[in-house]
């Protein structure tokens, strides 16, 4: 079947993360989860602004230049002569400042001389400017402190570099911050692991553990891999992959995964999934690709920067000779040019998208949203159609009870005998019959002389009464009696398409029971949120029309198409996308080429691999109320990324002009250190912004 990857760069392209050696990713300096765990995986290479850096070093950097601005700032002329005070005279004096000067300059400038000189063998960009402001601004006082007559810019090129060094500080310490999800996932697994070997227990480390060895966990520790349990039963706390802090009950046979907490009993597992097949790993790699994917509003903050230099270099160029030519002189046409550079460093540029991205990529990953590639989000917001496949996604797989109609025995008494007789037997809708006398805590009875008669049902004694459990069809084989009140119940349960089983005794029919697969609680909730949104839902089901057209009713779902074939699941999908932006929500094992397909592909269930494989979104909850999260979260993303690319270069409009001195006719003038103020509200203004998007309310 033809797939058009048009619009999943990433599905057709394993290698599709952008990464010119030079790009100015911020995310490259995203901690490296534990090396076993992503070997072979793709790591980011070449420079980016922050290679080798961390929050901590822009900190005490921070710290130390702000210490030695001080004297720079006592001992300059103009805040004499602002504060109106004398500093004191000492001995050498007058080389103090141009000292401090030096240090602060590469010390606390080596960071952006260092970027700058990376990106000038590549892209120029934002470090190129932050040098080049600083350099001038220092080579030029130097010059002046050396005989060039003029006044020197020491405390302008000092509170430039605290203002840079306090920028990256932030910047850092919250990109950092809300790439943790790496580092907490990667915490989950106990580096040792108990192994059994005859009988004998070994303490080992969980790197060395191979398929089919047995560990022990005892209660309270936490699960070190994946396994099946061959012993023992417990309850288990799966919050970190489901987001549901309700334990979940395992016993024999069931599978735990690693990362999981263990409740109060001890269980033995036989490993079934090792190193990078892991269920925590896979989704570490998920948010490791997701968080390292590059969208295209990135693209476009980068382009953006790149313009904005090329601006600045022009006009703080243009700027120095227009003031020069005015004989305003040296020193105000350099002060000038410089104020230009330092105010045009698009610095919150850098942050406005990245920071946004890294919170919403948190965001969902707290809300049970795995999100495989950052352009899912851009797609999401334009989603005017969200088509569900029905079984599993918005039905929950197994068949419940919808109703009992009865003639000559109350419905109690009905579901009594004929749970009674099911529990013995392994059909599914007999299953189903026992869960919901379970349900209602119906005590049952001990059945005698039991038989299943294969096609038909089952058959035995119950409170000394023979009884059968069956097809309504087995009535008619027997000739026994068929009361129209449940004949006509019997039509109602079938034109619905549900299932119907009837319970005989020896002379007629004496309930009838409906079952149906059970649809999901909060999926009402999901397509009445979707209808608010006016986002048109549809149904895709290989079932039945009658089956399709209730389930439909029930929800109140727009369209639906029943008796698909899975093979045709994707040119249905094609189709509807031709209407109008389509998502599709499938579980994943059927459902991939219809998951590729879909202009954003849902995938519920974070169990199966090939879900997880051909979804931009995965729902770990299994719940279809996520999917409407997932598309509220990806509009509300995309307005913080509007604002911030407007918050991060709306403020040079009137920025560069002013800095440029056109205003300085009326004595309006923005000296280096105002426009290093500037940028740094602006930087704050965005990291801010894009932090609020945590407090957006996601109706759940």
């Amino acid at each position: 079947m033809h797939h058009d990857h048009s619009n999943h760069p990433h599905h057709s392209d394993p290698g599709y993360v952008g990464h010119d050696d030079h790009e100015q990713q911020l995310e490259s300096n995203l901690p490296n989860p534990a090396p076993h765990q992503h070997a072979g995986h793709h790591q980011h290479k070449g420079h980016d602004r922050h290679a080798g850096h961390s929050p901590e070093m822009f900190k005490r950097r921070f710290f130390i230049c702000l210490v030695l601005t001080l004297p720079i700032l006592y001992f300059s002329p103009l805040f004499q002569e602002w504060l109106r005070y004398q500093a004191i005279d000492l001995q050498g004096s007058n080389w103090i400042t141009p000292i401090l000067a030096t240090v602060i300059y590469f010390y606390g400038g080596w960071a952006f001389l260092k970027g700058a000189w990376y990106e000038l063998r590549g892209k120029i960009g934002m470090m190129t400017l932050i040098a080049l402001a600083i350099t001038v601004a220092f080579v030029y006082s130097l010059a002046v402190t050396f005989g060039l007559p003029g006044d020197p810019f020491y405390w302008e090129l000092a509170t430039l570099v605290d203002v840079m060094l306090l920028g990256h500080w932030i910047e850092m310490a919250s990109v950092q911050g809300a790439s943790r999800a790496l580092e907490h996932l990667a915490d989950l697994v106990p580096a040792i692991a108990h192994r059994l070997t005859n009988g004998r227990i070994e303490d080992v480390s969980v790197s060395t553990l191979t398929e089919h060895d047995r560990i022990l966990i005892r209660p309270g520790e936490q699960i070190p891999i994946d396994g099946e349990i061959t012993e023992g039963a417990s309850s288990v706390n799966e919050a970190f992959l489901t987001g549901e802090s309700r334990p979940v009950t395992k016993q024999m046979g069931d599978e735990v995964v690693g990362g999981a907490v263990n409740g109060e009993g001890a269980l033995t597992v036989q490993v079934t999934r090792t190193g990078d097949k892991t269920t925590l790993s896979q989704i570490m790699r998920l948010v490791e690709e997701a968080q390292s994917s590059r969208s295209r509003y990135q693209a476009l903050a980068d382009q953006l920067a790149y313009w904005l230099t090329l601006i600045a270099i022009g006009v703080s160029t243009l700027t120095f000779v227009v003031w020069l030519a005015a004989n305003s002189g040296l020193t105000f046409a350099i002060n000038r040019a410089v104020t230009v550079l330092v105010i045009t460093c698009p610095h919150a540029l850098g942050l406005a998208i990245p920071l946004v991205i890294v919170n919403a990529t948190a965001m969902s990953a707290k809300n049970g949203i795995l999100v495989r590639s950052r352009e899912a989000f851009e797609r999401a917001r334009d989603i005017k159609a969200i088509a569900f496949d029905k079984t599993g996604t918005l039905t929950e797989g197994r068949f419940g009870v919808q109703h009992i109609d009865t003639d000559g025995i109350n419905e109690l008494d009905a579901l009594t005998i004929s749970a009674s007789l099911e529990s013995l037997s392994e059909h599914p809708l007999g299953q189903a019959i026992v869960g919901e006398a379970e349900h209602r805590q119906i005590h049952l009875v001990q059945a005698s002389e039991f038989k299943a008669i294969p096609g038909r049902g089952v058959e035995g004694t119950v409170n000394a009464q023979r009884y059968r459990v069956g097809r309504p069809e087995w009535a008619e084989e027997l000739n026994l009696k068929f009361p129209s009140a449940l004949r006509k119940g019997l039509q109602e349960i079938e034109s619905r398409g549900e299932s119907a089983i009837v319970l005989l005794n020896d002379q007629q029919v004496l309930a009838v029971i409906g079952l149906a697969d059970q649809i999901r609680e909060r999926a009402r909730e999901a397509i009445q949120r979707l209808h608010e949104m006016n986002i048109e839902t549809v149904m895709i089901t290989g079932d039945a029309e009658a089956v399709a057209k209730t389930v439909a009713a029930e929800l109140g779902i727009d369209r639906y198409y029943a008796r698909v074939l899975p093979q045709d699941k994707a040119t249905l999908v094609r189709r509807l996308k031709a209407e109008k932006p389509t998502a599709f929500v499938g579980d994943g094992i059927n459902d991939a080429p219809a998951l590729f397909e879909a202009d954003l592909g849902i995938a519920i269930g974070a169990g199966t691999n090939v879900a997880i494989e051909s979804a931009d979104l995965v729902l770990v909850k299994n719940d279809p109320l996520d999917a409407t999260y997932a598309l509220q979260l990806a509009k509300a993303t995309y307005n913080k990324m509007i604002q911030n690319l407007f918050w991060s270069t709306g403020y040079n409009v009137i920025g560069i002009p002013l800095a440029a001195g056109i205003a300085y006719p009326f004595g309006i003038l923005l000296s280096p250190a105002v426009g290093a103020l500037f940028m740094s509200i602006s930087t704050v203004i965005v990291s801010i912004n894009a932090m609020l998007l945590r407090r957006v309310k996601l109706s759940h």
